[in-house]
């Protein structure tokens, strides 16, 4: 398995390809997300249903511009998500019509997250845009905190890993509703 850096990353998701990357608690699995030949391939190696949704996260909140429908959302509920980033806080926003249907799945809104984890910034900042993030398991197997703990079937199938470690959350962030504040996963 290929290690790449931030900018062999970048190149490799404009061509459809599939990486691996450590984000705040796990390693994630990452695609452009408007590539849907790259998505529909991330979903098979995970293994995971269209319909579930996926993770969108960002280096900063102008790389949302056009995918989060800011006025859907009350003036408090829009301070209070923007006061929580970058950071390991993962909201679900309403989607403008620019968010694709394999990202959004069977739901309205999109979840989004602008990380403060150095390799995910470096490596949106170097692909110039949002990239889809899921953990690097295959569904229902446990999240990988490790790059050496990556399932090696699922390594084999991906285009490169971009090195790093994970940050100091013990599990994946926590994802709430941006409409109502109402907590989805812990």
């Amino acid at each position: 398995m290929s290690q790449l850096s931030a900018a062999e990353a970048a190149a490799a998701l404009r061509t459809s390809g599939v990486i691996a990357y450590p984000t705040e608690a796990v390693w994630g699995l990452g695609c452009d997300p408007f590539d849907e030949a790259a998505v529909l391939r991330l979903l098979a190696i995970k293994q995971r249903p269209v319909d579930k949704g996926l993770i969108l996260i960002a280096a900063s909140t102008a790389q949302l511009d056009g995918l989060a429908d800011w006025n859907a959302l009350p003036r408090e509920r829009r301070d209070e998500v923007l006061a929580s980033w970058p950071g390991p806080h993962t909201w679900i926003m309403p989607a403008t019509a620019r968010v694709p249907r394999w990202i959004t799945g069977a739901h309205a809104g999109v979840a989004m997250r602008v990380s403060a984890h150095p390799v995910v910034v470096a490596l949106c900042e170097a692909f110039g845009g949002v990239l889809v993030s899921t953990s690097a398991n295959p569904a229902g197997a446990a999240p990988p905190r490790t790059r050496a703990s990556i399932d090696p079937a699922l390594l084999a199938a991906i285009d490169g890993c971009v090195s790093g470690d994970t940050g100091d959350l013990a599990r994946p962030t926590p994802i709430r509703d941006a409409r109502s504040g109402a907590e989805i996963r812990a």
